[in-house]
């Protein structure tokens, strides 16, 4: 279901479940994009790039040879080798277009220390990316971050305006929200007199400092997106059935981003578990489109 950004939240219907959101998709593509995002990639380099804090960033290039390259931004305490951006990266080489996955610092491969927080800082790490593909005569065209990886290039569009296309996969506009689900219903008051919370899940384990708390609190998504260039187009995906992020937020989104774009999956989880390939097809398509406008407006 593609929305523009004119639109009113209670006029907003999802499609029936018996609906296909992918109406006009041929069912032999459906199923060529679930084949390509199982296969092996024809060619992975490791490259390795500084941050401005000297840490070693670690991402793998999927090289088709193009000259436009795709920047793929992993979400929270997750890594590039998340299967949503490890299948997009496959979705896009078999396009020809070329792209770089990489472990923003403290995650993955990469060097430093994980913090809770550090959007803005994840945003200069992608700025690092972005200027040492520009430094190697590639054309970083697009960006595109799921989860807290789409906030991350939300806020780089905000900053740095040198990204014609943006995807945001299932990133949260409400930054207030989903803490205590995390850290308890009165983290406030145990941050406040311990000075920090240690969180254990399935993953493993991690702290979260007041420091880094108040970093997340006071990043600001619905005043960054009104910095966000008229003439950089923005898609949002986000499913319908996300489970960590609600879709309400994307519909923030959509009505305060100038040049965007809304997608909703039916059925979708925030992982999109059951629907790699409609998201592999919704965001491959935008992205072709983009670089075609691109081209001929250059």
């Amino acid at each position: 279901m593609l929305l523009s950004n004119s639109y009113s939240l209670t006029s907003l219907k999802f499609p029936s479940p018996k609906l296909s959101l992918h109406q006009n998709r041929s069912p032999k593509r459906i199923v060529k994009m679930a084949q390509t995002a199982q296969n092996p990639v024809k060619q992975q380099l490791k490259i390795v790039v500084p941050n401005k804090h000297g840490e070693k960033l670690v991402g793998l290039l999927h090289d088709t040879g193009s000259g436009e390259i795709v920047i793929l931004c992993h979400g929270f305490r997750s890594s590039k080798e998340t299967t949503s951006i490890a299948n997009i990266a496959v979705a896009l080489e078999n396009e020809g277009i070329s792209s770089f996955r990489f472990d923003f610092a403290g995650n993955g491969e990469s060097e430093g220390t994980f913090q809770y927080g550090h959007y803005r800082r994840e945003a200069d790490d992608l700025h690092a990316v972005v200027q040492h593909f520009s430094g190697a005569n590639r054309v970083p065209s697009a960006i595109l971050g799921h989860s807290k990886g789409g906030n991350v290039v939300l806020l780089y569009a905000s900053k740095y305006h040198d990204i014609p296309t943006v995807v945001n996969v299932s990133g949260r506009y409400d930054m207030k929200r989903g803490i205590k689900e995390r850290l308890g219903e009165d983290f406030m008051q145990r941050i406040k007199k311990e000075g920090f919370i240690d969180v254990q899940n399935k993953r493993g384990s991690y702290r979260v400092t007041e420091v880094s708390l108040m970093d997340r609190l006071s990043t600001d998504m619905h005043e960054a997106c009104l910095q966000i260039d008229k003439d950089c187009r923005v898609l949002t995906v986000h499913g319908s059935a996300d489970e960590v992020i609600a879709v309400e937020d994307a519909l923030e989104f959509a009505k305060i981003i100038p040049n965007h774009k809304l997608h909703i999956i039916e059925g979708a989880n925030h992982n999109y578990s059951s629907h790699q390939a409609e998201l592999a097809s919704v965001v491959v398509d935008f992205i072709k489109t983009s670089l075609q406008q691109d081209k001929a407006t250059s």
